[in-house]
Formats: structure tokens, C-alpha cells, sequence
């Protein structure tokens, strides 16, 4: 007799394919069920592995033993004319066309039920995710370098000290991103399209302001802008003495923060 006679009359193919099959139905179900009960991630790997290493051990038992009225023997100890192997075979075949019957069932409860609603479901996730980094976005700004117009070089001083202070004010607001002094430092004396700014530094909107100095009167204007229309948000000028310079930049930069 050839092995794959032998093979064939120890149900040993049989086997493997109710084995195959039945893995991968149980694979399939698992690793939709398992997400449901919000199981751990290794755990359908798991299932997996222990199928895949028990196909082996299951040939070998088949190969080995046989199922007989007594219960399981040694396939060496059956005699031919008391082996029932023929019978025990079809009981195998009606196994497997039920298992593939169910596993054509699940594959289309899954393509025309279950994946409808993932789908459903991933774009309501993704959908909240973009809202999230959306409304995540609105809260940013970038202060650029107030400009000096007091036709003054020495004065860029106090224009760089208003800014700064700004910043340092805006950093201490929770949750408000706050581009780096040293990115928006990066566009002092450009004229450069602000909507443009937004995009490289990555904000949703640019405060930029001007300071203009007479003697020892100070006035200072600041303006909001939304980086994604052009459009001025918001928009402020305040005179001031400039008895002290710190202070003046402290209350100044205080109010813009507010």
C-alpha cells in the first residue's frame, strides 16, 4: 500500500482539512469577537500560534491512532476486518462540508453585516479625530517680532522685549500651543503673507503688532490674525508713559495675554 493510500485510509487527510478549516473559521470569528470585549491585543495572535502549532500534533494523532467502538486504539492494534475507519471517514467528510458551510455563512454575515458597521464606525472615529486635532489646532499662535516705527534702530530693543514678554505670557496659558521665540524670531523685517506663516510654523493664528516711540510716550498695537482666512480676529493700540520700560511691557504684554 502507498503512504498516500495510507494516508488516505487512516483519515489522516481528512484531518488536515477539517483542521484547516476549522482554524480559520475559529481565527475569523476570534478576531472579530475578541475586539468587542475589548480583549488584549495578544490575544487573537495567541489563537493564532496554537493553531498553527497544534496542525502538526493533529496529523500525527491521526496518523497514530484510530477512533474505534471501543474508544481511541493504536492504529497497529485495529485488525482490517474490525477497523470502521471507512465510516469514522464520512463522519469526517459531513464535518467538514458542515464547517465550510458555516465558515461561507460567517464570510457573508461578515461582508454584508459587520463590515458595513466597521466602516461606519471607523469614520465616525476618524471623524472625531480629525474634529480633536482640529479644535487641537485652533488653540495655537505664533507672536512674529513687533515692529520698531519710531525710525529708531536703538529702539528694536524694546520692540523685541514687548514680543518677547508676549510670549512669555502666552506660554503660561494651559493648553495653548505656542510657536518657539526662535521659529517666529525667524521672520523678523519679512513681509511675508501670513496665511503662508501659519502654514510653515504650523498655527492657527500669528499675533504681530508695532511699537511707536515719541519721546517718552509709547503706543503700541497689536493685531490677531486667523492664519487659515487672512481675516483679523481681534485688534488693540495702547498709549503709554514710558516711565519704566519693564513695566510698561509687563502690563502690555498682560493685556494682549488676556
Amino acid at each position: 500500500m502507498s503512504f498516500l493510500a495510507e494516508l488516505r485510509r487512516r483519515n489522516v487527510i481528512r484531518m488536515a482539512g477539517l483542521y484547516l478549516v476549522g482554524a480559520w473559521l475559529i481565527t475569523q470569528v476570534s478576531s472579530t469577537v475578541l475586539p468587542m470585549f475589548d480583549a488584549p491585543a495578544w490575544l487573537p495572535r495567541s489563537i493564532v500560534i496554537l493553531l498553527a502549532i497544534g496542525f502538526v500534533p493533529a496529523l500525527v494523532f491521526a496518523w497514530i491512532f484510530e477512533l474505534t467502538p471501543q474508544g481511541l486504539k493504536r492504529d497497529a492494534e485495529v485488525k482490517p476486518e474490525e477497523s470502521i475507519a471507512p465510516q469514522t471517514g464520512r463522519r469526517m467528510d459531513r464535518m467538514i462540508i458542515a464547517v465550510l458551510i458555516c465558515a461561507l455563512v460567517y464570510f457573508a454575515f461578515d461582508k454584508f453585516v459587520l463590515a458595513p458597521r466597521r466602516e461606519v464606525a471607523d469614520v465616525a472615529v476618524a471623524s472625531a479625530a480629525a474634529s480633536a486635532a482640529a479644535s487641537a489646532t485652533k488653540k495655537s499662535i505664533a507672536v512674529l517680532p513687533f515692529v520698531n516705527m519710531s525710525g529708531d534702530a536703538r529702539n528694536d530693543y524694546f520692540s523685541d522685549g514687548i514680543t518677547e514678554e508676549i510670549l512669555n505670557a502666552l506660554a503660561q496659558i494651559p493648553d495653548l500651543k505656542v510657536a518657539a521665540r526662535t521659529s517666529a524670531f525667524a521672520f523678523k523685517g519679512k513681509d511675508q503673507d501670513l496665511r503662508k506663516v501659519g502654514e510653515i510654523l504650523d498655527v492657527a493664528s500669528v499675533l504681530e503688532g508695532s511699537v511707536q516711540r515719541a519721546g517718552d510716550d509709547v503706543r503700541i498695537t497689536a493685531q490677531l490674525i486667523d492664519t487659515h482666512t487672512g481675516f483679523h480676529l481681534w485688534s488693540e493700540k495702547d498709549d503709554r508713559k514710558l516711565a519704566n520700560i519693564f513695566a510698561v511691557e509687563d502690563e502690555i504684554s498682560k493685556s494682549i495675554a488676556d
